[in-house]
Parts: structure tokens; sequence; C-alpha cells
């Protein structure tokens, strides 16, 4: 007859934490509502670190994040009798899943003493290059419920405004060569801010674009912060504020915690760029403006303009990009189009007003 426990679990895909059923019959089958949701041969589940409290498994042939954690000491038992490989130190995937684990975590461990002897910059600094995109995505996409919340904005999207802002950020990926895909999306808030998440989803809100005087404006600020997603600026941001907890999360497996997840948003909207990220990321727009054939001095001037009343509040586009003089006259310098702009009259006015 077969036995049924409850369980958490992620399916690798997604970032999502699903309570699930655990059915033990002939394979151990994962449930929701009824429905078989993975099957895994008792013979693929392997144990991975965990909480002394949680038993925290995986397996061969699986999505290579899936994980599922059971907490009830009945299942445990039950799981330790039917598995036979459950501590097993063979190949987790075929595909050399083992080696790249292996590696990122050799390389945690190396960040992680380089944090002991120089500081959490220096960690987050070689630690970031080697974090997973899948994993980077998963930490923008729970960074992106919190923004959400904190701007408790509706997504803006008019038909022809939208349509406007597609083209423009395709336009800005093609010049670009961005790492990643990168999805532009306007929310109703009268804050005056544009940011980037990891992960690439990169967000602008209405109260800029209703200071915004051009387009080459808005274009010079999301060009600015495809540069933060191609150096992966938020990320080391995140890495440096969580500090030890982080890099102890990150090397023994608690990616889908609390703890991670829980710092991205704070981080990213109340924390502010160091001045080489900021001129990095001013480089890289200044490069991909150019082959656009736009100029990179109208971004300046819409950073100077927000210098106003709101430069002391909470959430403008300064908390992401202090000024600083040597930045605006770089800014100032590349003054030159040399192409038509990206959108059309008509385009930009919709654009606008996409949040109307």
């Amino acid at each position: 007859m077969t036995e049924k426990f409850e369980a958490i679990y992620f399916d690798g895909l997604v970032n999502k934490k699903r309570r699930v059923t655990l059915a033990f019959g002939p394979t151990l089958d994962i449930c929701e509502d009824g429905a078989v949701l993975s099957a895994w041969s008792y013979a693929d589940v392997r144990s991975i670190p965990a909480p002394s409290d949680v038993m925290r498994l995986r397996a061969i042939g699986a999505a290579q994040l899936a994980q599922l954690e059971v907490r009830d000491p009945e299942s445990q038992r039950e799981i330790e009798r039917r598995c036979p490989k459950l501590a097993d130190d063979e190949a987790l995937h075929a595909d050399g899943s083992t080696l790249k684990i292996v590696g990122w975590s050799l390389a945690a461990t190396v960040s992680l003493v380089g944090l002991i002897w120089f500081g959490v910059p220096f960690a987050a600094d070689r630690l970031a290059p080697l974090v997973p995109v899948a994993w980077e995505k998963r930490l923008g996409d729970a960074a992106e419920g919190q923004v959400r919340e904190i701007f408790d904005g509706k997504s803006c999207a008019s038909p022809k405004g939208a349509a406007a802002l597609a083209k423009l950020s395709q336009r800005l990926q093609d010049a670009s060569g961005l790492r990643l895909p990168a999805t532009i999306e306007a929310i109703s808030s009268k804050s005056p801010n544009a940011f980037a998440l990891p992960g690439g989803k990169v967000f602008i809100l209405a109260g800029l674009l209703e200071k915004a005087q051009s387009q080459d404006e808005i274009l010079g600020v999301l060009a600015h912060e495809f540069g933060h997603l191609q150096n992966r600026d938020h990320l080391r941001r995140v890495i440096a504020d969580g500090g030890i907890a982080y890099l102890f999360g990150l090397l023994f497996g608690d990616v889908t915690g609390g703890g991670a997840i829980v710092l991205v948003g704070k981080t990213l909207l109340t924390t502010a760029n160091s001045r080489d990220a900021e001129a990095q990321a001013d480089a890289f727009a200044a490069k991909t403006l150019d082959r656009l054939g736009r100029p990179a001095k109208p971004m300046g001037e819409l950073l100077l303009r927000v210098t106003g009343k709101e430069k002391d509040g909470f959430l403008t586009i300064l908390n992401d990009h202090p000024l600083s003089e040597d930045r605006l006259a770089k800014l100032a310098a590349a003054d030159k189009a040399t192409a038509d702009p990206v959108l059309t009259d008509d385009e930009w006015k919709a654009l606008q007003k996409i949040c109307d």
C-alpha cells in the first residue's frame, strides 16, 4: 500500500517553493493536488548538505537545481529505508554536474578565505562572476516580488507605449551585446527611478519618464542599467551585503533559503554602487549609445535634473547612481549624434504615456 507524507519541493526551473505530498510506490512520486510532478527512482536519490533537522535530497537525472526538503522524522526514516545509495558519493548527474558542484564549492571556499583575509568586497568581486546564471535569475525573481510590494505599482502596458518600449529594448540589446537576455518593464510609480535586478530584469518607473525631456535621456539610463547587468554589479552588492551568511548559504547549498532572498530587495534598493562600478556602467552605456549613433550627454542631464528636491529622498535614481563631477564631465563630453533617434516622435510620446 502506498504511503504518503508531506514535503517541500523546488523543481529547479522556477523560483517557487511547493508544498507537495510524497507517495512511496515503485518510485518516489512527488505530487501536488493529486498530480505527479516528478517521479524519482529510489536508486537515484542522493542526500545533500542541510540543517540537522532537514533531509535535503536531489536525484540523478532531475533538473540540476531540483531539491526536496523533508522534515518529518518518519518520512526521513522511510526514505533512508528505500533509497540504497542515499549517501553515495558517485556523480549526481551523468553530464558532469558533480565536477561543476565541486568546482563551485572550491571557488566559494577560496572566496571565503578571501573574505577572512581581505574583506567582503574582495570575496564579492571574485564570487559574483562564478554564480551560475540560473541562480542569478532566481535571486532576481525573488527581488522582483519585493520590488512590486515596495513600490505598490502596477505594470504599465498601454499598447503603443509597450510597443515603443519593446523597440527601445531590442535596439539596446542588439547594440550592447549583453551577456544575457534582458526584459524592461514600466511600473506606475511616481518615484523617479530605474534599476536592474540580477538575472536580466530592468524596471523603469513612471516618475522618471515624466521627468525625462527626451528619449535619449531614457535611452542612456537604460544603457547604463545594461552596463550593471553586464558587470553583475547588483549581484556583487547582494553578496557584499550578505557577507559570511550569504557565502555559507551558497557554499552549503541553501540558495533557496530565506536568508539570501531577504537581502536582495533591501540591498538593491537602499545601497549605492561604487564609483568604479558607476564609471564602468557609464563606459558601457557610452559604447552602446555610440553604436546607436546617439549621445550620452542627455543621461547626465537627466541625472542632474533629479538632484533637486528628490536627491535626499528615498528610492530616487540617485540611490543607485550617485553623481560626481567627473561622471558629469565625461557624460557631457559625449554630446554628438550621428544617427536618427531610436524612436519616432509619436513612439516617444507613447512611451511617456505608457502608464496612462
